[in-house]
């Protein structure tokens, strides 16, 4: 016996236009992380054991 697959909802309208404006500003608001810190600390440690 086969299972119904379930319809996908779709957002039209005014909900659409929310979420898409919303989503375009979360992206422009968007941060990098500077993991510099940690790499040196890593760095330091593998030189001390003789790694890198």
């Amino acid at each position: 016996m086969a299972i119904a697959i379930k319809s996908i909802p779709v957002l039209s309208g005014k909900a659409a236009k929310k979420f898409v404006s919303a989503a375009d500003s979360n992206y422009k608001r968007k941060s990098t992380i500077d993991f510099s810190v940690q790499v040196e600390k890593a760095n330091k440690i593998l030189a001390k054991a003789k790694l890198s």
